[in-house]
């Protein structure tokens, strides 16, 4: 446990911080998981719209500095490749 007074307000920070992070990273997963599953049941039209919210929570989970810019350009490299076939 924390002593003194700052480190206590920086474990509430880190908390919340971690939480924000993790509703971020949920919410470009889910949308990763939706284009994948549009693509196995071929309804190729649907990923395609779904695919431009997937890009756009990438964009912003890299924004906020969730994850890392290049691994949300091979993400969305990935996922127009599988678009493709």
């Amino acid at each position: 446990m924390p002593n003194t007074k700052s480190a206590k307000k920086y474990m509430r920070k880190t908390a919340t911080n971690t939480s924000r992070n993790n509703a971020d990273k949920r919410a470009f997963r889910n949308a990763i998981k939706k284009v994948l599953q549009l693509v196995k049941e071929d309804k190729i039209d649907d990923a395609k719209k779904e695919f431009i919210v997937a890009q756009k929570a990438l964009d912003k989970a890299v924004k906020k500095g969730v994850i890392k810019k290049n691994t949300a350009a091979r993400s969305k490299s990935r996922l127009t490749k599988k678009l493709k076939k």
